[in-house]
């Protein structure tokens, strides 16, 4: 499953081991899923479960009466809820298929499974089991962050907590990591161990190989910070297409040609992703193409511009052009979804196809990804 939660990890994984090793990148996913709430979906995560849904308004405490409780300090009060009013009989076994009827056990249970699976990568990381007690702390920090984010109305946000500090929540959740901690070899087993993914990010390293899915990685995040620096200036301006187009440009300039330029072939996310682009001739032959990769990227965006600007040009129907303007609106999109499904395929052939292949700015260009200086 992908999600833009996954991003920062994959960065780290550079960091430590100067590789993206596919993997340990579908294992890591995994490791986020640990947040997953099972009685929801796996695709929820625990944290999300702490802060959703949102009160409509930040003054929650004018929709709570003035007593109350935002703490739940009895332990096992799950087991007193669970048999209170179920019908369930100690001495009548009959009666025990209640059990799986009452809110308050299915609660807990899921509690319970929670961070199972955060127990298991911890298991996974520190390999031997006389770690289990760091274990034990790492899972209940964990759950207390949970615990904390709740009682403080996600640390002031809201002026009242709109869920409650449980107890019960932070033994069932640490209970349920330390269990995985310990079941973890059973579950590892299917897995690569450390020292093998180690080993073959050193064998990268040696031959300054850089993956395509990390090249991919880099230009996602040297994307995405254009994004967020072109919103900020738009935010501070007067917003149009024309504004838009022209802070557009700047930042993309700036991003593939401007800092490369200046920062030894480097752009933000190649720098995060530890490595970046040469010629392989000579310091003036990477600047020149340098600037041919940006305009090979920048071509894409001043495709979509057109086509967007094409696609949105409103003719009234009493209009002699007005025939044209539809077979023209059509052909865009017609161009815009075919250029799309190229990119797309594109892509996928680069960075799981067989053959090494490069991306198309990359060969326009003639430049090369390198971690050695």
């Amino acid at each position: 499953m992908w999600q833009p939660s996954f991003l920062p990890y994959w960065c780290l994984c550079y960091l430590f081991h100067g590789s993206f090793i596919h993997i340990e990148n579908i294992i890591t996913c995994h490791f986020l899923l640990h947040l997953s709430h099972f009685h929801l979906s796996f695709s929820l995560s625990a944290l999300f479960l702490v802060l959703l849904p949102l009160p409509e308004i930040r003054d929650t405490c004018s929709l709570q009466k003035s007593d109350t409780q935002h703490f739940s300090l009895v332990p096992f009060q799950f087991v007193a809820n669970t048999f209170e009013n179920s019908g369930i009989v100690l001495t009548q076994p009959g009666t025990y298929m209640q059990l799986f009827k009452q809110p308050s056990f299915y609660q807990a249970f899921f509690n319970f499974l929670l961070l199972m699976p955060f127990g298991i990568y911890l298991r996974y990381f520190f390999q031997e089991k006389k770690y289990w007690k760091k274990a034990l702390g790492f899972t209940f920090v964990l759950t207390l962050f949970y615990e904390i984010t709740q009682v403080t109305g996600i640390y002031g946000i809201y002026n009242c907590a709109y869920r409650i500090f449980d107890v019960d929540d932070l033994m069932l959740n640490t209970s349920g990591g330390v269990l995985g901690f310990f079941i973890a070899p059973a579950v590892i087993a299917l897995f690569p161990s450390k020292q093998k993914v180690k080993a073959k990010a050193d064998k990268l390293l040696a031959h300054d190989e850089v993956k395509k899915m990390s090249v991919l990685l880099a230009i996602i995040i040297d994307l995405f910070i254009c994004k967020i620096v072109i919103r900020i200036v738009l935010d501070m301006s007067n917003v149009n297409e024309v504004s838009e187009f022209v802070a557009s440009t700047i930042a993309l300039f700036v991003m593939f040609f401007i800092i490369p330029l200046h920062w030894s072939g480097h752009t933000v996310g190649t720098k995060i992703m530890r490595f970046r682009y040469d010629s392989k001739v000579c310091r003036a032959e990477t600047n020149k193409r340098l600037f041919k990769r940006f305009g090979a990227i920048y071509a894409m965006y001043f495709i979509t511009v057109i086509a967007s600007t094409l696609n949105n040009m409103e003719v009234p129907m009493d209009s002699p052009y007005y025939k044209s303007s539809v077979f023209l609106t059509l052909g865009t999109w017609i161009i815009f979804v075919t250029l799309t499904i190229v990119l797309f395929i594109h892509v996928m052939l680069v960075v799981f196809g067989k053959e090494k292949r490069r991306f198309y700015f990359d060969e326009a260009s003639d430049l090369y990804t390198a971690r050695k200086k």
